[in-house]
């Protein structure tokens, strides 16, 4: 039997709504351990469940927040904000791109908010590490390119990075140097540097006859520093695990010494979250971890990354996008994107469908500027 080869739409619908759906699987469950996870939900997490606390709403550490019961976090409002940017400008983005539209947009249009249950500006649901982005933007007028300099480094922006991917489809390479430039006004250090490799390896995942080792083949080829080095320690331990459930420690094991978060993620370590060329965000590298033991399956690689536990949300909102990518939508539980749009009030084909129309245009820009550069360069390399 010839099975029916994956179109774009196939693609972007695969890793956007993936992303969301991880994103919800993941948010009940963030900041906890794997063996805390299995204490309070009587074993592994295996599709949408509560709150961790049934008050969530006067419970610490996460009040007033209400994650759980199919709610998307802050990585899919992002995610979905830096569509709406691309169906603005309908071309490749800057950190320009972020000040004229990102920040205005987080700022004045009131959404629904999953976790606020309640009508909101996204700003006031997104933690300090991207109201940062306004306070530079809006607030201190910082160059965009430099505005990510003295923020925290975290995954803030490589987990809203996967649309970059899917405007460059097939364009590891491209998706990489828009998406360190997007997130110039974010992040610096490994923290800017994971969203390039995020939004690469997204873009590789759309390529035909992908696969998911070829797919962290491409981020280790693109990326830089204690990245680089973290992903490949990752990879080394993935490659010889059986399932997601054996993975578990040692994944945590072969990030570990590239975390500066360290062991106890509810209290990080003097050094958490600082500029360095030695570390990486512990999320990306687990998220290719997980896809590579699960051999690109989006729901192993997805629950793999929920019940990893510590940043959980992020982790399974990137694993989830390149798997979802990899496969398609097919490739994630209908059940499960029904229940989470359902539960988060949000459409989640919408997005994808606005975004595979610009990432055509986009495209067909890309061929036209390609085109009028080989014409001026063979008028002028022509030997004589």
């Amino acid at each position: 039997m010839t099975l029916t080869p994956l179109t774009l739409d196939d693609r972007a619908a695969g890793c956007l709504i993936g992303a969301a759906v991880g994103d919800a699987l993941g948010g009940p469950v963030e900041g906890w351990t794997p063996e805390q996870i299995v204490e309070r939900h009587g074993g592994r997490v295996h599709g949408v469940v509560g709150p961790w606390y049934e008050d969530w709403r006067t419970a610490r550490p996460i009040a007033p927040y209400h994650k759980g019961d199919g709610h998307v976090t802050d990585d899919t409002l992002m995610t979905h904000a830096l569509v709406r940017v691309y169906e603005a400008v309908r071309d490749h983005l800057d950190a320009y791109a972020v000040a004229d539209h990102l920040v205005p947009d987080l700022m004045t249009n009131p959404r629904w908010i999953p976790e606020l249950e309640a009508e909101a500006l996204p700003l006031q649901r997104i933690f300090l590490a991207e109201k940062w982005i306004v306070t530079r933007l809006h607030y201190a007028h910082a160059d965009p390119r430099e505005a990510g300099a003295g923020n925290i480094v975290n995954c803030g922006a490589a987990m809203y990075m996967a649309p970059v991917g899917i405007v460059n489809a097939g364009n590891p390479e491209g998706a990489y140097a828009e998406a360190l430039d997007i997130a110039g006004a974010h992040q610096s250090s490994y923290g800017r540097e994971a969203a390039g490799v995020f939004a690469a390896a997204v873009a590789a995942a759309c390529a035909p006859g992908t696969t998911a080792g070829s797919v962290v083949e491409t981020a280790l080829a693109l990326a830089k520093d204690g990245t680089r080095e973290a992903i490949a320690a990752v990879r080394e331990v993935a490659l010889g695990q059986r399932d997601v459930e054996s993975a578990l420690a040692p994944l945590r094991a072969a990030v570990a010494p590239y975390d500066s978060v360290g062991a106890d993620y509810r209290k990080p370590s003097l050094g958490a979250r600082r500029p360095s060329r030695l570390h990486s965000i512990e999320e990306l590298p687990v998220a290719l971890g997980m896809l590579l033991v699960a051999d690109g399956a989006y729901e192993a690689a997805v629950l793999g990354a929920v019940n990893y536990g510590r940043d959980c949300d992020s982790i399974a909102t990137m694993a989830g996008a390149i798997a979802g990518a990899l496969g398609g939508e097919g490739a994630v539980p209908a059940a499960w994107a029904k229940q989470v749009a359902e539960a988060s009030r949000l459409d989640l084909h919408a997005p994808a469908a606005a975004l595979t129309a610009v990432a055509r245009e986009v495209f067909a820009r890309d061929r036209t500027r390609r085109r009028t550069h080989e014409s001026a360069f063979t008028a002028i390399a022509s030997p004589r």
